[in-house]
Formats: C-alpha cells, sequence, structure tokens
C-alpha cells in the first residue's frame, strides 16, 4: 500500500509518525509521513521542545507531495494525534482529495484524545470535532476504550473511571454505535473488565463479517506511541481479513511490549524487536464473539 500518514513526529523515541512509520516500511508498505508537531521527544517525559506545526505548513507539505503526481496513487490515509481544528480540517480534505482520485482508498482514523487514569488531553473543541467530522469520515477506526465511551454517547468519560464498560454487550453496544455514526470497521484496544480477567488486556475488532476479540497477559509498563503501532499495523494487515488483522496485530504489538519491558526501557523497543512485527507468531487466539 502507499500510505499517506498524517500525525505528530518526535526525534527522541517512538509516539504517532516516529512509531508508525517504521513498522509499516518493515511490512513492505510505502509511507509519506506528514507531520502536525514535532518536539524532542513525546510529552509523557512532561517537558519537551519544538513545536506544532501550523495548519497552512501541514496543508502545504501535502500539496508537495501532490505536485509529485504521488497524492493521487494513495491506498489509505491514516491519522493520528491532529492537535487542532485546523489540521482536522487539512486531513478532511486530504482525505476527500485521495478518495476522489482512489474511491477504494481507506481512511483509518486513530482518535487520539485522552485515555483511563489521564482524561481528555487534547484542546477543548476538538472531541466535538472529532465525534462530529472526522469519525463519520473514517472507514476504520482504533479508538482506546476510553476514547470509545466518549464517541459513542457523547459524554466526557471521568478520568477516574475503570470500569467504562461493565460486561461485553455493553462494550458491543457503544461499538455498534460508532460503527453507526459512518467507520465499517473498528478495533478497540486497552480492553479491560468487560469479561477480561484483571491479569489480561484485551483488543475487539468489529466489521460487517462479526465481532472477534484477542486476549494477552498484561504487562506491567505503561510507555507511550503502543497505540500509534497498533493502529498502523492494523491497517498494513487488514486487507488479510480482520480476523487475522487482529492475530497478527496482537502478536506484534504484544512482543514489542514485552521486549519493552524485558529491555527496562522507558520508549517502546520498535527496532530490537522488529521480528515479531516482520513474522508475528499469532500466538494469541482470537474468538469470535456471538451477538
Amino acid at each position: 500500500m502507499r500510505i499517506l500518514s498524517i500525525q505528530s513526529s518526535v526525534a527522541y523515541g517512538y509516539v504517532g509518525n516516529s512509531a508508525a512509520t517504521f513498522p509499516l516500511q518493515r511490512l513492505g508498505h510505502q509511507v509519506w509521513p506528514v507531520n502536525t508537531v514535532h518536539f524532542s521527544n513525546h510529552t509523557g517525559y512532561g517537558a519537551w521542545r519544538g513545536q506544532v506545526l501550523d495548519p497552512v505548513v501541514v496543508a502545504e507539505v501535502i500539496e508537495g507531495i501532490a505536485d509529485r503526481g504521488a497524492l493521487d496513487t494513495a491506498d489509505a490515509v491514516l491519522t493520528g494525534y491532529q492537535g487542532s481544528p485546523g489540521v482536522a480540517e487539512v486531513v478532511l480534505g486530504a482525505v476527500d482529495r485521495v478518495r476522489r482520485a482512489n474511491p477504494a482508498a481507506l481512511y483509518c482514523c486513530d482518535p487520539v484524545m485522552g485515555d483511563i487514569g489521564r482524561g481528555m488531553f487534547v484542546l477543548p473543541g476538538i472531541p466535538e470535532l472529532m465525534r462530529e467530522r472526522v469519525v463519520p469520515a473514517a472507514d476504520v477506526l482504533t479508538p482506546n476504550a476510553f476514547e470509545l465511551a466518549y464517541l459513542a454517547s457523547g459524554v466526557d468519560p471521568s478520568a477516574a473511571a475503570t470500569d467504562l464498560f461493565a460486561t461485553q454487550d455493553d462494550l458491543l453496544t457503544a461499538v455498534d454505535a460508532v460503527r453507526a455514526m459512518g467507520p465499517s470497521t473498528v478495533l478497540v484496544t486497552s480492553v479491560a473488565h468487560a469479561g477480561i480477567s484483571d491479569d489480561e488486556i484485551a483488543m475487539l475488532a468489529v466489521d460487517s463479517t462479526g465481532a472477534y476479540r484477542v486476549r494477552t497477559p498484561r504487562l506491567p509498563l505503561w510507555v507511550n506511541g503502543a497505540g500509534d503501532v497498533t493502529a498502523a499495523l492494523f491497517l498494513a494487515h487488514l486487507s488479510t481479513g480482520i480476523e487475522l488483522a487482529l492475530a497478527r496485530v496482537a502478536s506484534s504489538v504484544y512482543g514489542v511490549l514485552a521486549a519493552t519491558h524485558a529491555a527496562g526501557s522507558r520508549e517502546i523497543c520498535l527496532v530490537e524487536a522488529q521480528s515479531v512485527i516482520a513474522e508475528p507468531a499469532c500466538e494469541f487466539p482470537v474468538e469470535r464473539l456471538g451477538r
């Protein structure tokens, strides 16, 4: 695939495009990374240098890709943290432009807005913009459980909430509500409780063929960028079918995180664990859920 990836970027470490580009390239895909911010490191350190790029600059970079005749050949658009309403407008314009040239092109949106324990961490107005305009334009959506809860209800979950979905049916109902907004395929990451034991974490994927869940052991670590890698890998593998894509993504992401935990690293070990990206073992069974 030829993928236009519009996300944040860091010089040190792995989040946004800095996390998504290498895995996609390792799997043989062409990636055109367009950065929305360029920081020295991710904000999880509490201090960083760099700047948020003006939406005009982001649009200019995309226009430059078009000048090369490449934009019309894109097979997919991938987005993560968008940062400002202006960047969201640039994203929507780019998606429309790619689709006009290639109606089969996919828009995979990771609706980065917040998480359990942190709450919403984007600018005021961004969650509403994501819910009302960006999410309906997506074909594939990859929210975490916190983001899914907001998108399905329009209510900002409490940052302290842990049981966002008490049962599996509650989770599936929320996914159905989001799919009704536009995206045909939804991957929910960081699913805890809702029928999951305390020593496990799960991902749930739903499309027109059904709902599928994969569980992996919960690792005692907190790192940034794993969601960015997950969204990129899901897009990369989706052409194989949602069930196999879920198995491959779970295997690769767990392998990267296990290597990160073993190394005691604050940054995910993408390069060191690249073999599990290139050749996922698919060791975790995928369950088809009854509806």
